[in-house]
């Protein structure tokens, strides 16, 4: 069978196919692939991305944030590589600075990594993170309040975006679904995108730290783009074509060490 002849329900395995290898699909790539209408391939990818295959972008299509379940599982995943980039993304912070660590595994190990007699500030809207703050008498601890979701970890909503708004961070550690340099820093949840908003747009400087898995995949819910970032922590392994795309945007790309 030609590429012409294919049925849709191929064209489509064929393009997760070349999604789950590549990182990535570009329409027009796509098209003169399969010897399409241009047309035709945003037909697939509209199809796709409603089924839930994949994520729409300008041009083409991403993989999807992944989803790793609720707060209490992400805790125990990953705990090496989390500590790792824990340990690179508290070397943006500087003595003095009003740090606002949003929700999320990752930011847990950020706050068992803070330095210590930097006389930080250090604001939250989850009550995990909040815990592991309050046993260090050299923090100042402010608490975001509220609706806590359980699945997520954090108390969202317009209390807590009404909170959160009257505070002005130095460092904001945004809880990262997904992130690319074409789709910026997405959320899973409608809420917690708000909320991940509010606080960016409140805050002096904004830093994403994602995980390998999460690097070029996109969630429903856009928080902020990628040209809006301070800096981007990642792993060590992490694609370096991301990473160059970031940095060509003046976004400050910073690698964890091996582990």
């Amino acid at each position: 069978m030609s590429a012409e002849e294919l049925l849709p329900q191929q064209r489509h395995r064929l393009i997760l196919d070349r999604l789950l290898a590549q990182g990535r699909v570009i329409a027009v790539d796509l098209a003169r692939e399969l010897d399409v209408s241009h047309d035709t391939i945003r037909r697939d990818l509209r199809e796709m991305a409603a089924a839930g295959q994949c994520r729409r972008v300008y041009g083409g299509a991403l993989p999807l944030a992944p989803d790793n379940g609720p707060i209490a599982v992400r805790q125990t995943q990953a705990p090496a590589r989390k500590a790792a980039l824990a340990r690179a993304a508290v070397g943006l912070i500087e003595r003095g600075q009003v740090v606002f660590l949003d929700a999320g595994s990752t930011n847990t190990a950020i706050a068992q990594s803070l330095p210590r007699g930097y006389g930080l500030t250090v604001v939250t809207n989850a009550p995990v993170i909040a815990v592991v703050i309050a046993q260090r008498e050299d923090l100042e601890l402010i608490v975001i309040g509220g609706r806590v979701d359980t699945r997520i970890g954090a108390s969202l909503g317009s209390g807590a975006i009404r909170d959160a708004e009257a505070i002005r961070s130095d460092l904001y550690f945004l809880g990262v679904c997904g992130v690319d340099v074409d789709a910026g820093v997405s959320a899973l949840g409608y809420e917690d995108a708000q909320f991940k908003q509010a606080v960016a747009a409140m805050s002096r400087a904004v830093v994403a730290v994602a995980t390998d898995e999460k690097l070029g995949t996109a969630g429903p819910y856009a928080v902020v783009p990628a040209e809006d970032l301070h800096a981007l922590v990642i792993e060590h392994g992490a694609d370096p074509a991301q990473a160059k795309a970031f940095a060509k945007l003046g976004v400050r790309v910073t690698r964890a060490l091996a582990e």
